[in-house]
């Protein structure tokens, strides 16, 4: 009887070892599957976007003001012009933007972070108060500053974007390095004479890898978003960029007259983008951090 209880036990707990195994592969290839279905779709916006050249937004006043139709999925505006056409080409603009403000971001953090481990506790104390320097200004409020400050437009979104959004990922990164310097291996290395380089290179930054690609990919949805507001309020883009903070701009004043649309599918368009880079950055972490295939 003992033999045999003992082998139920056994085959019960194989069978929930193989049930355990089969459910991360189901979460695995679900994640695969949304990143590939993401990605595709922002690829979509930036590739049709940059090839949708100015001829394609040209204005045709005899069909201003139309309402969605088969021609025109999502109507057309006060200059006649294509909305599903600008709208594509104003996500595909606040793409390039947010990609240029949070790749210029990560650079800050990576200087900072590689700092902190060469320069040691007083360097981590300057890094500390930096951070905490920058998050005690209203965030939008210090994004027009440095924007208006160096002339809007691009250059000025772009800037203001690499200054506003470095924090967030450099206390992540900050937390990842100070808690990786307390391990054995690292104790181990800095007792056998390895330069500080060299600890950084084949020690932190491999197990940082995984924090970076996830802290980039969802620092990006919040750098679209903060180019479309400051455009919309008229501190960022000119006028003269294709941006959907701008058509979002123009659309407000034809809300009252009962052409809702205008607003409505770009905003949703801009929501849905936003939405799409947040669960890639969502599945890239249940995909490189073995915590979370677990839970």
């Amino acid at each position: 009887m003992k033999i045999n209880s003992d082998n139920i036990r056994e085959s019960l707990l194989q069978e929930r070892q193989v049930e355990y195994k089969e459910d991360i592969s189901r979460r695995r290839l679900h994640a695969v599957i949304i990143m590939i279905l993401t990605a595709s779709f922002i690829l979509y916006i930036y590739i049709h976007g940059s090839l949708i050249s100015e001829g394609g937004l040209t204005s045709n006043f005899s069909q201003k003001l139309m309402g969605p139709s088969l021609e025109h999925v999502f109507g057309t505006d006060h200059a006649g012009r294509d909305m599903y056409l600008r709208t594509i080409k104003g996500l595909s603009t606040s793409i390039k933007v947010g990609f240029y403000g949070t790749i210029s971001s990560f650079v800050i953090s990576i200087v900072l972070c590689t700092m902190l481990i060469i320069g040691g506790n007083k360097v981590d104390k300057l890094v500390n108060f930096l951070i905490d320097s920058f998050l005690s200004f209203p965030h939008m409020m210090f994004l027009i500053l440095i924007s208006v400050a160096v002339g809007r437009g691009l250059k000025g979104v772009i800037l203001g974007l690499a200054l506003t959004h470095w924090t967030g990922l450099t206390r992540i990164l900050r937390s990842e390095i100070l808690q990786l310097l307390n391990e054995d291996y690292i104790k181990i290395s800095i007792a056998l004479g390895k330069s500080k380089f060299y600890i950084f290179w084949n020690h932190i930054l491999p197990n940082l890898l995984p924090q970076i690609i996830i802290g980039l990919v969802l620092l990006f949805p919040h750098a679209i978003l903060h180019e479309a507001g400051i455009t919309f309020l008229g501190f960022g883009l000119s006028l003269s960029t294709p941006a959907i903070g701008i058509i979002l701009q123009e659309s407000i004043k034809y809300i009252t007259t009962g052409h809702v649309y205008l607003a409505l599918f770009p905003g949703l368009m801009l929501v849905f983008l936003v939405l799409c880079i947040n669960n890639l950055g969502e599945s890239l972490k249940s995909l490189l951090d073995p915590n979370e295939v677990h839970k």
